[in-house]
């Protein structure tokens, strides 16, 4: 799988997320910080990951910043990104089963290495809800994206 990876800081969470990636044999595209002469400003470093998967140049991305709540609010502007900001295993497996997510947004500050593994394996193993009512409700969201490019 193609992962776009951003980082407004080049913390050692943010390394071992790109190592972590990469040792489960996807393969890593790097914004931000984690890319010698990018900007690493959240907004920028984030809008670029999530376009990669709005455009279909990546299937998936992460994207972090200290808090992890910039990088979830900028990646959440590109229409086709669905970014969620998940601080734990549960909340990682539920935003890709209900929601479709195709952003992961974590928090420097508070993901550590145990935590990491266990939010990437969560999100890697779960599969979107075809569920009728999860399926509208992401297709609705799809709308939204779809009646902001108008506007």
């Amino acid at each position: 799988m193609r992962i776009s990876v951003s980082s407004d800081m080049d913390e050692p969470v943010a390394r071992l997320l790109v190592e972590e990636l990469r040792r489960r044999g996807h393969e890593v595209r790097e914004h931000g910080a984690l890319r010698s002469g990018a900007d690493p400003q959240w907004a920028v470093c984030s809008e670029a990951a999530a376009r990669d998967v709005a455009d279909g140049t990546s299937d998936q991305a992460v994207v972090c910043c200290w808090t992890g709540t910039g990088a979830s609010i900028a990646a959440n502007k590109v229409p086709g990104a669905r970014a969620a900001l998940c601080t734990d295993a549960g909340t990682a497996e539920g935003a890709r089963r209900w929601n479709d997510a195709n952003v992961l947004a974590l928090s420097l500050r508070l993901t550590s290495a145990p935590v990491l593994k266990e939010i990437l394996d969560a999100w890697f193993a779960a599969e979107p809800s075809q569920d009728p009512e999860d399926v509208q409700n992401v297709a609705r969201v799809g709308r939204l994206d779809a009646a902001r490019k108008v506007s």
